[in-house]
């Protein structure tokens, strides 16, 4: 007989809970992958990946395949009471914005698509 866990439930019970990667949500990924859609149909960007790491969750935007990230979009939930759970990093390693609320932190992104159009 298997026994099937709720994912949330797993990470607050599991004796291993430390080892599980961070993730984003559904919802999270949606406001990504708008930004992200409309930033292809500018042709500013062409390729992402996702990596769910211990600490942190990586979303990695490129320009080209074969490049490094342009910008990354982190999620790292040990910061949710200092600084904030979300970061945007430039290709530098520079903090382009912080924050709570991802909605917020995109909102960096999206100012530099609209300088790109003007």
């Amino acid at each position: 007989m298997q026994t099937i866990y709720m994912f949330q439930d797993v990470r607050t019970t599991h004796k291993d809970h430390e080892k599980l990667p961070i993730y984003f949500h559904r919802k999270e990924l949606a406001l990504i992958m708008s930004l992200y859609g409309r930033m292809v149909a500018a042709g500013e960007w062409r390729d992402y990946g996702i990596s769910p790491l211990k600490d942190v969750a990586i979303f990695s935007i490129f320009r080209r395949t074969a490049e490094h990230p342009i910008y990354r979009i982190e999620k790292c939930p040990r910061l949710s009471g200092k600084q904030g759970i979300y970061a945007v990093i430039g290709m530098d390693g520079r903090i382009l914005k912080r924050g709570h609320d991802l909605k917020t932190v995109l909102r960096v992104l999206e100012l530099k698509m609209i300088k790109l159009v003007d």
